[in-house]
């Protein structure tokens, strides 16, 4: 099982990474952050915009924040459209990732969790733990590909390894 403190580590490592992938993209113009890459969500924007609506998928769960919309379609509806709202929403979210991290205690993460899977058909129950690995883990999943989209393009990045993560990242 993970710890409180290991879940605001992860929270911690989050916003680090998502500032600096966002930092590179921004290098870009929009048209090649748009061009299809190969990644599962084909591009740069769609893959940020993705990892973006499941956090709020997950958070929803989680902390009970707002839910999303069918329309929001895994990142490529008309609400993750616009780059500079995209930058804006990522960085005050990952805010509340990191004062909901703040809150998780060992309690919680140790019991079950029930939760529905966006089209409410189906409903599952897990170790909170789990589910909370699960999210952090998808996140480094589609940030890795927006990272090789953004080196394959000649933008670096910063590196990937938690433990060169700055202490006040």
């Amino acid at each position: 099982m993970i710890s409180p403190q290991h879940v605001s580590l992860m929270a911690q490592y989050n916003r680090w990474q998502n500032r600096s992938i966002y930092a590179s993209a921004d290098a870009l113009s929009d048209t090649a952050r748009r061009e299809d890459r190969g990644a599962y969500f084909g591009s740069l924007h769609t893959t940020l915009a993705h990892i973006l609506w499941a956090d709020r998928v997950w958070m929803n769960r989680f902390a009970g924040t707002p839910p999303t919309s069918p329309e929001d379609k895994q990142g490529k509806g008309s609400a993750y459209q616009d780059w500079e709202r995209l930058k804006r929403e990522r960085v005050a979210f990952d805010e509340e990732i990191s004062a909901w991290a703040g809150n998780v205690t060992e309690t919680w993460l140790a019991a079950d969790f029930t939760w529905s899977n966006v089209a409410g058909t189906r409903t599952a129950t897990q170790p909170a733990w789990r589910l909370v690995t699960h999210f952090f883990n998808h996140q480094t999943h589609h940030r890795g590909q927006a990272h090789a989209i953004l080196t394959g393009l000649g933008i670096t990045p910063d590196d990937t390894d938690l433990f060169l993560m700055p202490p006040d990242a």
